[in-house]
């Protein structure tokens, strides 16, 4: 083998990299379409989670010591957006009614789906790092512990528990 082959795994890796790239991409220039950055300050740190998602995160998950990082920094980008979005549209939708209509069509849970996306290839790029063997495609460990699905739930929670509370105690 030369040093220009690329095994299965590395080229599964860096599809995924790829598809990384292109919804946060897609991502962040619908953020900076809809709030352009020369408008308010508070535009400034949802652009930069876009740079560090287009090109940062993408680029450590491209070295294997890495990954881990990548993956965290991902998860928590995908958390503090999904708990800000969430916070808009609940706003929103406090004013036009609760209907399915609405929390389908009138908030921003289209673009917190799109986000999630995100987290799905990080962990995908994650798990495919951690995999060696047949005998490693079993599922063990708990649900709540990293690097599990868990992990993500209960940090959801509890940043939108601490984002809530400061929304109402420091108005």
């Amino acid at each position: 083998m030369n040093s220009t082959t690329v095994t299965q795994k590395q080229y599964i890796r860096y599809m995924l990299v790829a598809g990384l790239v292109a919804v946060s991409l897609g991502g962040w220039l619908l953020h900076l379409k809809i709030h352009p950055v020369s408008e308010d300050a508070e535009y400034f740190i949802p652009a930069i989670s876009g740079i560090l998602s287009v090109f940062i995160i993408p680029a450590l998950f491209l070295y294997r010591k890495t990954i881990p990082y990548a993956y965290v920094i991902s998860g928590i980008t995908v958390i503090v957006g999904t708990v800000t979005m969430g916070h808009l549209s609940i706003v929103h939708l406090g004013e036009k009614g609760f209907t399915l209509y609405n929390v389908l069509f009138e908030t921003l849970l289209a673009d917190i789906a799109v986000l999630w996306t995100k987290l799905v290839l990080a962990k995908s790029i994650f798990e495919l790092d951690l995999l060696q063997s047949a005998e490693q495609l079993k599922r063990t460990g708990r649900f709540f512990r990293y690097p599990n699905w868990g992990y993500w739930f209960v940090h959801l929670f509890a940043i939108s528990t601490v984002y809530t509370l400061g929304h109402f105690l420091w108005r």
